[in-house]
């Protein structure tokens, strides 16, 4: 039993919460951009949060299930449509043998995360199903959807209950114009007072040049006070990076495990879903928050989900 490939999209791959545990030999990460989005989708269908969902970027594909299923898609409106009417948001969603899941115009967001109920029957490497497109492993043959691929679901036919997405106050997930907040980097005393306040103060634009692995931004240059030179050193989801150019860049799912540039400040773990669903052109605007209100935002949000899934 499995969903037939008819259309790939711009870019469609399998991605979990990511291949943690062996950055010590030099393996990204990689994982959901928007983990928010892809935790709520599998929790409507009933799976597990580790399990892989479809991360859809921009133009999403069309796919043909050749068994009874039961989907949820979260994150990016990107217009579904189940035998061309409407699929809500949020919401689990019983799919009969033979139907065509599509997708249309972009609503609101850049990527959207469609779980199916059982999940996808996708090997582990690694100990995640999450695609590295560079290294060409984990997913499907370590590859974004192709035409005519054919994706098997791990038990088909088996309808989930239904259960509800949670509700995020706004402190956890603000309006889609508010700042990103950041907290200080470990080189952030090392740059200059007029860096630290340019950052805080001024807007950077996402550049074309952004896609998984990192941000590239264009603004008012960051500098150093003094000259430097860095070993390469750790980084994480968000940290954000300047190069010698002085143009920041936050690094995303798909990152090295070590990065050489300093690092003047870190996208804290409840911003980091609302940054992946923002697109080239769009304005970053950045607020320095406490390592303690990091800590507390994530905790809630991880007390939503829970939450969510005790009920489902």
């Amino acid at each position: 039993m499995s969903i037939q490939v008819i259309k790939p999209g711009m870019y469609s791959t399998f991605q979990d919460l990511g291949r943690t545990g062996y950055q010590r030999y030099g393996v990204p990460v990689n994982g959901a951009m928007d983990e928010r989005a892809h935790r709520i989708a599998n929790l409507l269908v009933g799976n597990a949060p580790r399990m892989a969902t479809l991360e859809l970027t921009l133009m999403g594909p069309t796919l043909v299930f050749d068994a009874a299923a039961t989907i949820a898609i979260s994150g990016a409106d990107l217009s579904p449509a189940l035998d061309r009417e409407a699929v809500p948001m949020n919401r689990a969603v019983d799919v009969p043998a033979g139907a065509t899941l599509s997708f249309g115009r972009r609503q609101t967001g850049l990527r959207a995360y469609l779980a199916v109920h059982g999940g996808y029957d996708l090997p582990l490497v690694m100990d995640s199903a999450s695609t590295n497109a560079r290294a060409r492993f984990g997913g499907l043959g370590g590859m974004p959807l192709r035409k005519n691929d054919v994706v098997g679901l791990a038990t088909p036919g088996v309808l989930a209950p239904h259960g509800a997405a949670p509700a995020f106050p706004d402190d956890v997930v603000p309006a889609c114009d508010a700042p990103v907040r950041v907290m200080q980097g470990r080189e952030w005393s090392q740059f200059s007072k007029a860096a630290q306040r340019g950052l805080l103060e001024n807007g950077y634009a996402i550049t074309p040049q952004s896609d998984r692995m990192g941000y590239r931004l264009s603004g008012p240059a960051l500098r150093l006070a003094a000259p430097r030179e860095m070993l390469s050193e750790t980084v994480a989801f968000g940290t954000i990076q300047v190069p010698s150019d002085g143009n920041p860049i936050i690094l995303m799912a798909d990152r090295g495990t070590s990065g050489g540039y300093p690092r003047i400040a870190n996208v804290i773990t409840v911003d980091l879903p609302r940054l992946a669903q923002m697109m080239p052109g769009e304005i970053l605007r950045f607020q320095c928050v406490s390592l303690d209100q990091a800590h507390a935002l994530a905790i809630r949000q991880a007390r939503l989900l829970r939450d969510a899934l005790r009920a489902a």
